[in-house]
């Protein structure tokens, strides 16, 4: 392939060297340069690609991108100094594969709680009607049945182009993917079609990213904001900030919610462990997902379907009997009838969300038992905040670890422990060890009593100085309720 082929679309400020030239592959990774590539040095958190061009280019790269050229020029060597060498790879990765998102319906859905949920159900509902589908989520890629394993809720250009481009030549129609915040500003989203875009909602979260609550939400509309006018935009106009998605888009521009007005409106009949009953558009429908929150999301993909002309019966029965996402409001229940649930819900909306849902549920009698941590070199304020919520909605709390990174669990505990009121101390357990809390809010659990481990979900793994050691919360739950299973 050609450089000038790659280079369609990428803003030019200055261009030194010939664009007539075989290109052997794309890399952002000094360490993978060899003969004939092009290096991308991309202006990272942690290190400067741009340190790292001679290097590159004794490995045999030939074309370099980059935002600042370097003073000395090798003349066997095209440089392309360009605005944004990260907004640059991802146009010219799209290229370099065939731009890929072009050949199938590619659907992106955002927000800071219900991404996983909605993305997981529209793949089994697409494939429940007999289409080929894909995957790409937090806790899971797929391709079609075939598992692809995921490490961030949305890859890097090079890796989503080429998961994409798997997908068209396994013959897949559609593509559902997660969009996360950081995926909008290091501009791996760069250059890909998108069919249509689903807000579900925006509450406090990767401050530690963001740095503001603006620059959060700026992220997620720009999002919605780059959208074509073949495109739809589908937004839960519940949210305070569900409109504001809207303002600047392009797309065609339509609305759910349960409590207003809508294009896509329901109505929640009854909500307990055995599922939702949900009015959703004048049909009576039982789904076997829990929660208010789950009614939004359920929505989400009842209009994201409709939008993609599919039969609207079909799409109603085949919801009926999907179950959601892995890690997200996973129950199970022991022989004396304790109810234990793992959710992800990691931030303070979400962990809200989820014993709001066990307290509409609850019969009054039985005791909440939350065990919840925050995660480590991550978003500060955030803990507090949680901990009060854990605390102010549950009978007992026992704060824990999560992912301590490279931080000392204790200190996260102790911000976590800032935010516990004087009348919510007596309440309140604090175990450094994750499984051991776990243990014990098991041990504390009578007949009838519901548990929720917070905060890791579907993850099999606990993170320590850069250490991911295998732990799974399900597991651990299952192992004390039913020992003998």
């Amino acid at each position: 392939m050609q450089l000038q082929d790659l280079l369609y679309g990428v803003m030019i400020k200055e261009l030194v060297g010939k664009t007539d030239r075989e290109i052997n592959a794309l890399n952002f990774d000094s360490r993978k340069v060899g003969k004939e590539d092009v290096f991308f040095a991309i202006s990272g958190t942690v290190t400067d690609g741009h340190q790292f061009i001679e290097q590159t280019i004794t490995q045999g790269a030939t074309v370099i991108i980059c935002e600042n050229l370097p003073e000395v020029h090798d003349f066997t060597i095209t440089y392309v100094k360009v605005d944004n060498t990260a907004a640059a790879l991802g146009i010219m990765a799209g290229h370099y594969f065939g731009n890929p998102s072009a050949d199938l319906k590619l659907i992106g859905i955002t927000g800071t709680n219900g991404k996983t949920t909605i993305a997981t159900i529209l793949f089994k509902l697409f494939k429940d009607l007999g289409y080929k589908t894909g995957l790409i989520s937090t806790v899971e890629n797929y391709i079609n049945d075939t598992v692809v394993a995921a490490t961030h809720t949305t890859p890097n250009p090079l890796a989503l182009n080429q998961l994409l481009k798997n997908m068209v030549d396994a013959g897949c129609d559609y593509c559902f993917m997660e969009v996360s915040s950081h995926a909008v500003s290091q501009h791996r989203i760069e250059g890909l079609s998108f069919s249509g875009g689903v807000f579900s909602n925006l509450t406090h979260d990767h401050l530690d990213f963001h740095k503001t609550f603006d620059s959060y939400l700026k992220a997620k509309k720009t999002f919605f904001d780059l959208l074509p006018k073949t495109a739809f935009a589908l937004t839960n106009i519940d949210d305070k900030n569900g409109n504001v998605m809207l303002q600047n888009t392009k797309a065609h521009k339509k609305t759910y919610a349960l409590k207003q007005l809508a294009d896509f409106k329901a109505r929640i009949i009854e909500n307990g462990f055995s599922g939702l009953h949900l009015d959703i558009d004048n049909e009576d429908v039982y789904f076997k997902l829990i929660g208010s929150f789950n009614a939004y999301n359920l929505l989400a993909v009842y209009g994201t379907a409709l939008l993609l002309d599919q039969d609207k019966l079909k799409v109603l029965t085949s919801l009926s009997r999907l179950t959601g996402a892995e890690g997200r409001f996973d129950y199970i229940v022991s022989e004396n009838k304790v109810i234990g649930i793992v959710d992800y819900a990691h931030t303070p909306d979400a962990v809200q969300n989820v014993l709001g849902t066990i307290a509409d549920i609850r019969k009054g009698t039985e005791q909440v038992i939350t065990v919840i941590g925050c995660g480590g070199d991550r978003d500060k304020t955030k803990r507090p905040i949680m901990a009060q919520v854990a605390c102010d909605w549950s009978d007992k709390v026992i704060l824990t670890s999560d992912n301590p990174r490279t931080e000392d669990p204790q200190s996260i505990i102790a911000d976590m422990e800032a935010g516990v009121s004087p009348t919510n101390k007596r309440k309140t357990l604090s175990i450094l060890d994750r499984r051991e809390a776990i243990k014990t809010a098991c041990h504390l659990a009578q007949g009838g009593d519901i548990i929720l481990i917070a905060g890791k979900g579907h993850e099999k793994y606990q993170e320590i100085n850069g250490v991911r050691n295998h732990f799974d919360d399900k597991e651990i739950l299952l192992a004390q309720l039913n020992p003998n299973s």
